[in-house]
């Protein structure tokens, strides 16, 4: 079972948002309190301004007291726009001497000569009272002004949407602005993808660090240590190919020619032609595949280099290689036929000779004896096309994909290595050049054409 990747993007925001969130809330609580308590202790002051107002219409006289308070004086301590205000004065007794009856009684206190605030209810409403205990000499007497909390309420409510609305806002800014952060801290990262994605085969030079963030330079060094290791790699192995397939090739040669001499020395014998028959099959089959070996070492991408490319005649390229298959040709009966236009490219004389050969010999392998083979070269649309017409078999839909990849074939039948078209495929990517396939005329045989781009 496969380990979900972690992600840095992820993980980055997590630490940096789950944070900010906690703290903008733990914030929000404190900037709550922090106007509300003022709020809440500039409506108490103003309650009890008032309380010391009644208070300084009260008398005490002879274990009485009243209170000196004309309509004009209550009207003033009553006149309130948003909510309604109470009072009440008690003498010793406890008795409301003036105010509203039904006054909610005081609640116990020992503060004398300084006003207390707390919370209550008036006629089913809840209200707020600051009440005053002043000390006479036969008792005490207390005062207190009440009033309903709408106007408190609506202030509360104000501040509590006020500050929800603002910290919406800066919650929504600052996650913004580290998702924005994150992303441009994440961008050299991306470059450094984007670097890698963008090599083709075999591309395995250093990676620049200049620009990169500092944390970035270790990483980027341990990558072109291995890139360069590889790189060593894949030169060791590739000079092993080419070694030992131009090894091979000479002793396969002179064993070959030791062979044919054989043949013909014991020319009269079945039992030995037949036996040197077969053993000079072998050694052309390993002649072959050395050959093929040899152009696959040179087709890979790692050593294919743009500057080595040269304005080349494709016609006179195929030309070239047409006295080695006529012979094969004319053993299997086969009409090999050219129809070759001039035609340019720019590209790697020897690697093209190899695609053509390839081309060539797997058309006459595959084809039947009595068959026939085509080959074409022309320019047209602004391309150079190689185009091999066979009247074989045909490639069926199921092996069309696979077909090119190395030592992959499609018929058991017929002798090869299945390094061929292989080998054609690297050669054609390597000069920027795309490879289709089709049926012959009548859906019989197949037709490759190989497009390359025409030079300038």
């Amino acid at each position: 079972m496969s380990v979900p990747h972690a992600s840095i993007r992820r993980n980055l925001l997590k630490w940096l948002i789950a944070p900010l969130l906690l703290i903008n809330l733990v914030g929000g609580g404190v900037t709550y309190w922090l106007a509300w308590l003022p709020a809440q202790h500039a409506f108490d002051q103003n309650l009890m301004d008032s309380t010391w107002a009644l208070y300084a219409q009260v008398r005490h006289r002879q274990e009485h007291t009243t209170a000196e308070l004309t309509q004009q004086a209550e009207q003033i301590l009553r006149s309130n726009h948003s909510d309604t205000t109470f009072f009440a004065v008690r003498d010793t007794d406890g008795q409301i001497v003036v105010g509203d009856r039904g006054f909610p009684a005081m609640v116990e206190s020992d503060v004398f000569d300084r006003p207390i605030s707390y919370d209550a209810e008036m006629r089913g409403e809840p209200v707020r009272i600051a009440a005053l205990q002043v000390r006479v000499k036969n008792g005490v007497i207390s005062m207190a002004v009440a009033e309903t909390v709408r106007k408190r309420n609506r202030a509360h409510y104000t501040i509590l949407l006020s500050l929800l609305i603002t910290e919406g806002v800066l919650t929504f800014i600052s996650v913004t602005v580290v998702m924005l952060a994150v992303r441009r801290g994440l961008r050299p990262l991306r470059s450094l993808q984007r670097n890698l994605e963008q090599r083709g085969h075999g591309k395995l030079g250093a990676i620049d660090s200049g620009g990169a963030p500092i944390e970035l330079v270790p990483l980027i060094g341990a990558m072109n240590e291995l890139l360069a290791r590889i790189a060593k790699g894949e030169e060791a192995q590739q000079n092993f190919l080419a070694d030992v397939a131009h090894q091979l090739r000479t002793p396969l040669t002179g064993l070959k020619l030791q062979l044919e001499l054989l043949h013909a020395k014991h020319a009269d014998e079945a039992d030995t032609t037949r036996s040197v028959t077969m053993m000079n099959s072998s050694v052309e089959r390993m002649i072959r595949q050395s050959r093929q070996l040899l152009a696959l070492a040179r087709s890979e991408p790692g050593l294919f280099e743009q500057r080595k490319l040269e304005m080349l005649s494709l016609d006179k390229l195929v030309e070239e290689s047409i006295q080695h298959f006529i012979e094969e040709a004319d053993k299997k009966n086969i009409d090999l036929g050219f129809d070759l236009v001039p035609a340019r490219l720019a590209g790697d004389r020897f690697l093209l000779r190899d695609l053509i050969d390839n081309l060539i010999d797997n058309a006459i392998r595959y084809s039947p004896a009595g068959g026939s083979v085509t080959v074409r070269c022309l320019e047209q649309d602004d391309a150079t096309l190689l185009t091999i017409e066979d009247s074989g078999p045909g490639i069926a839909p199921e092996h069309r994909e696979r077909i090119f990849d190395r030592f992959y074939r499609a018929n058991d039948k017929v002798a090869g290595s299945g390094l061929g078209l292989a080998i054609v495929r690297e050669i054609a990517h390597d000069h920027g050049a795309t490879i289709t396939l089709a049926c012959g005329e009548q859906g019989q045989g197949t037709v490759i054409t190989v497009r390359f781009a025409q030079a300038a």
